[in-house]
């Protein structure tokens, strides 16, 4: 997706990953006897790197390798990796085009790690961003936000909403209504070739996770990150062996999560993932059919059905849940570590008692680096109007001190000479009444004081929505500027799709996040853990 630079860049702003009370502490290093100990310094990742490859045979990339159908830069840190080296992966299910930033992240942060292990430990490390399209949420995958003209749009498919089908299974429909929305939010498009990375992919007859694993290629292959389709054929013959087993041991695995369960809570913190007692970790795929056609329909197996479910299910009908995922993940690739989001780290403190349960290999997680991307007016635009960032983040803040700066001065020196007088006046009637003993008690002059001074305020707040459905563009703009700042109350990169920032400032914005990453993967490298971080700027994109 290479293409000409556009003349202005983007700000990178590193922020704090954030999460749960469980994941924070897991962050800071709290919480060791639930988590995989990281390696400090070039020798100890060397040495976790070493016994990781030593697990795994030369020949784990050949059976996978149609699951990948890696290209360019990609294929080539894949087939060195295969050759003696480890992977280091992250992952994420389908969103609608692309998803949120953050799936960027995730993959950048990734990206840079396994270059900073690579160039620390002298082994081969290929990036591989695990694409989970056997994931069954069609609420998640099927929308998608964007800034248009007046501030936070949602994009969205039409449906209809598909219950426990793999996205793998489901056809994207229409998608002119969404695909025009995204188009406007990217403006010009200087970089075209993004676009038509989108629209040579997501085409009506895709199916959703089709569709994002090609958009995903497209984007990451030529910065040598692989992509691997969770619900390839060739992944689940792989993985059978490995689910079969995970269904014999379902009681073992039970009892493992019960326990750890009890201590998560016992130390005051909530699992991430709620225990549902009676099923396994395992899903398995069954064949319906409708008057819309046949598809497959993923459901949790009972763990009472457990024994009968391995010894019967076809080849390739099972799947892994979130807790069994990344040991399933461990099981088949060489993997170093799990670049993870705080949501995912959290659910590591349970994931340990699966592995151990199953006697299987415990995967290492690791926190993702967590940034913001922002267009290079943001900050001008703030300045413009007189406003501080901190005023975007509660609703109608910067609305009301937009509007009283666009208050007829006259109107506004008028309403706070009301405003002084009635106080002084009012002070002055609740002192008489006090000192002379008046009719009625000073309390009742001091709640006519509070009808007054609400009356003059309810009185105010009427001028300025006056002001501010006069003043049309302004309370536009901040629109806009809030969905780029604090989106929903939120980080942008849990919010905004990343299609708008490459469509504008090229794809060089993906070498900028993957730069900002590579600090944090240093001191991942360096420390073994990596405490959460204030959020502050981080590298300027000159794309």
């Amino acid at each position: 997706m290479a293409d000409r630079p556009a003349d202005e860049g983007v700000t990178i702003r590193s922020v704090s990953l954030g999460g749960s009370a469980l994941s924070v502490a897991a962050q800071r290093g709290a919480l060791p006897q639930w988590y995989t100990r990281c390696p400090v310094g070039a020798d100890g990742w060397r040495a976790h790197a070493q016994q990781v490859r030593d697990t795994h045979g030369a020949e784990w990339l050949a059976p996978l390798a149609p699951a990948f159908a890696a290209t360019g830069a990609a294929a080539e840190r894949l087939q060195r990796a295969a050759a003696g080296g480890i992977v280091v992966t992250t992952g994420q299910q389908p969103g609608l085009f692309g998803g949120p930033l953050y799936t960027f992240s995730k993959a950048m942060s990734a990206l840079a790690l396994a270059d900073a292990l690579e160039a620390a430990t002298g082994i081969p490390v290929a990036p591989v961003f695990w694409a989970a399209t056997d994931d069954a949420d069609w609420a998640e995958s099927a929308s998608t936000h964007v800034v248009g003209a007046r501030g936070l749009e949602r994009l969205a498919l039409e449906g209809p909403p598909t219950d426990g089908v793999a996205l793998s299974e489901v056809r994207l429909g229409d998608l002119s209504a969404a695909r025009a929305a995204l188009a406007a939010a990217c403006g010009s498009a200087a970089h075209a070739r993004v676009l038509q990375a989108v629209d040579a992919a997501y085409v009506p007859q895709a199916t959703i996770g089709a569709a994002y694993v090609q958009l995903l290629r497209a984007c990451f292959e030529p910065l040598g990150i692989a992509v691997l389709d969770a619900s390839h054929v060739a992944v689940r013959r792989a993985a059978d062996p490995f689910l079969r087993d995970a269904l014999r041991k379902a009681p073992a695995v039970r009892e493992a999560l019960r326990a750890r369960t009890t201590a998560i809570e016992a130390a005051g913190y909530a699992p991430q993932v709620e225990l549902v007692d009676a099923l396994s970790n395992v899903f398995v795929s069954t064949v319906e059919s409708d008057q819309t056609g046949v598809r497959r329909v993923r459901t949790r197996v009972p763990i009472a059905r457990a024994e009968a479910t391995a010894r019967e299910a076809e080849v390739g009908a099972l799947g892994a849940n979130v807790l069994l995922r990344p040991v399933l993940e461990r099981a088949l690739l060489p993997t170093a570590c799990y670049v993870a989001g705080p949501g995912e780290y959290a659910y590591f403190a349970q994931v340990s008692s699966v592995a151990e349960a199953l006697a299987s290999a415990a995967p290492l997680a690791v926190p993702r680096w967590a940034g913001e991307v922002r267009p290079p007016d943001v900050d001008a635009r703030l300045e413009r109007l007189g406003l501080a960032e901190a005023q975007l983040f509660d609703a109608h803040t910067a609305e009301q001190a937009v509007a009283r700066r666009h208050m007829d001065d006259t109107t506004a020196d008028q309403l706070e000479r009301l405003r002084v007088t009635l106080e002084a006046q009012m002070a002055a009637l609740i002192d008489t009444l006090a000192n002379d003993g008046g009719p009625v008690a000073p309390a009742v002059a001091e709640g006519l004081a509070r009808d007054v001074a609400a009356r003059l305020d309810r009185f105010e707040r009427r001028l300025l929505a006056g002001v501010k459905r006069r003043e049309v563009e302004a309370m536009r703009e901040i629109a806009v500027l809030r969905a780029y700042v604090r989106p929903h109350g939120q980080s942008p990169e849990r919010v905004l799709n990343a299609i708008p920032f490459l469509a504008r400032f090229g794809p060089d914005v993906l070498l900028a996040m993957r730069d900002a990453a590579a600090g944090h993967a240093r001191r991942l490298i360096e420390q073994g853990i990596v405490e959460p971080q204030p959020a502050g700027h981080g590298a300027v994109a000159a794309s």
